[in-house]
C-alpha cells in the first residue's frame, strides 16, 4: 500500500496554491523536522534556503555524515523526493533549532517551513534516541508540563513575529504534543492566526493542561491521527477526537510514520483502534492511577539513574546484552528501599494488566 513517499511522487507537481496543506503534507513536514540541518539553515527567514537547495546540499554530504543526521534512511529518500517536488521544492526552511541539556532534562528541535505570503508551518521533532529525550518524556507521567513544551511555545511565538500570515503547527510523537501545547499556551494574538495543529500519534496531557482556556480555544483546530494499534498516541489525556490511520506494520512499529497508508490525498482511515490498543491504553491508565505523583517520580528517577550509572546515553544501547547485564548488576547494588520501590511499581503494572484483561473477558 502507498505511503507518504508515494504521495510525493503522485501529488508532488501540485502546488500549495492549487491544493492547500492537508494531513499527509503535515506528516511529511513533521518528519522533515527529524533531520539535523545544523549549519545548513540560517536563522533569518530572508536567508532561508529552498528545500530543493537544501536537499542537494544535504545529499552531497559524505554518506557517513548523512546517516548521522537522519532518524531513518527513508528520510534521505524523503528529502530527495521533496527536492524534486514542485509542491515542496520551492518552499524555504528557516530557524532550524536543536537543544539538548541533561541538567535541564530537555530535548527539543524544530524547523519552520515558509509556505509563501507570510504563512508558515512550524514542525516540532519527536523524541530522539538520547536518554535525556526519553527522560523528558517519562517526566510527563508526574509533571503537568516539561521544558520542551515551553521551548515550543517560545519557538512558535518567535516564528509568528517573523511570519505575519497564517500559521500551522505539527509534529510526530512528542513533536505532536509540543505542537498542541505551543498552540494552546501562545498569546491570543498568535493563536488567532493558527489554522490547524497536526498531532501525529503524540501523547496527551494532564488534566491541568486540558483545563486551560487556551487549550479549549484551539481544541477545534487540532487534528490528531493515530495508527490502529497506537500506544504512544493514546497515552495521558486527550479531549480532541482522533482519526485512526491504517498502518502496514504491527504493534509498536505502527508508530513509524512511513508505515501509515495513504490513498489519494488522504490517509487510509479506519473506524477505531484495535482492541489491543484499547487494552494497553487502559492498562497504563489504571497503572498510573494507582501510583501517586511522588511514586511515579521516584520510579522514573531511579530507572534513569540506573541507566546513567551503566553509562547508557542512547536508549538503543540499553537493549544490548552486555549493557543489560551491567544494568542488572547496578540494580543489585542499589539499597533495599530502591529495589523494593522498583519491584512494587512494576508489580502494580502487572496487576493493572491482569485487571484490564479480566474486565475485558467479562464484557
Amino acid at each position: 500500500m502507498a505511503n507518504m513517499l508515494d504521495y510525493l511522487v503522485w501529488r508532488g507537481d501540485l502546488s500549495l496554491e492549487q491544493a492547500g496543506i492537508g494531513p499527509v503534507d503535515a506528516l511529511i513536514l513533521s518528519e522533515l523536522s527529524y533531520l539535523h540541518f545544523d549549519r545548513l539553515v540560517p536563522e533569518e527567514p530572508g536567508e532561508a534556503p529552498a528545500i530543493r537547495e537544501l536537499s542537494q546540499a544535504f545529499l552531497e554530504l559524505p554518506e557517513d555524515v548523512q546517516k548521522k543526521r537522519v532518524r531513518s534512511t527513508k528520510d534521505l529518500e524523503l528529502l530527495e523526493l521533496l527536492g524534486r517536488s514542485g509542491r515542496f521544492g520551492p518552499l524555504r526552511i528557516t530557524a532550524a533549532r536543536e537543544q539538548s541539556d541533561e541538567s535541564r532534562e530537555i530535548q527539543f528541535a524544530a524547523i519552520a517551513v515558509l509556505l509563501g505570503k507570510g504563512d508558515a508551518f512550524t514542525a516540532f521533532r519527536g523524541t530522539d534516541n538520547t536518554l535525556v529525550g526519553w527522560k523528558e518524556d517519562f517526566n510527563l507521567s508526574f509533571l503537568d508540563t516539561i521544558p520542551g513544551q515551553w521551548a515550543a511555545r517560545d519557538y512558535l511565538e518567535k516564528i509568528a513575529e517573523r511570519c505575519p500570515g497564517t500559521l500551522y503547527a505539527g509534529g510526530h510523537s512528542k513533536g505532536g504534543n509540543l505542537a498542541v501545547f505551543a498552540a494552546a499556551v501562545c498569546s491570543p494574538e498568535v493563536q488567532a492566526r493558527i489554522r490547524s495543529v497536526y498531532n501525529n500519534d503524540g501523547p496527551g496531557f494532564s488534566g491541568a493542561v486540558l483545563e486551560q482556556p487556551g487549550y479549549q480555544a484551539v481544541l477545534g483546530r487540532i487534528q490528531t491521527f493515530v495508527p490502529q494499534s497506537s500506544v504512544v498516541g493514546m497515552l495521558l489525556e486527550h479531549e480532541e477526537p482522533y482519526t485512526v490511520v491504517r498502518s502496514g506494520q504491527v504493534g509498536l512499529m505502527q508508530h513509524e510514520p512511513y508505515s501509515w497508508e495513504v490513498l489519494g490525498s488522504d490517509f487510509v482511515r479506519l473506524k477505531q483502534v484495535t482492541q489491543g490498543s484499547r487494552l494497553v491504553d487502559q492498562t497504563i491508565k489504571t497503572w498510573l492511577s494507582e501510583l501517586s505523583r511522588q511514586e511515579r517520580e521516584a520510579f522514573v528517577e531511579a530507572l534513569f539513574e540506573l541507566l546513567e550509572n551503566a553509562d547508557i546515553r542512547h536508549l538503543s544501547e540499553a537493549a544490548k546484552p552486555k549493557n543489560l547485564y551491567t544494568i542488572l548488576q547496578k540494580l543489585g547494588r542499589e539499597d533495599d528501599k530502591t529495589r523494593l520501590m522498583i519491584a512494587r511499581v512494576l508489580s502494580r503494572l502487572v496487576w493493572a494488566a491482569a485487571q484490564t484483561l479480566w474486565e475485558d473477558a467479562e464484557e
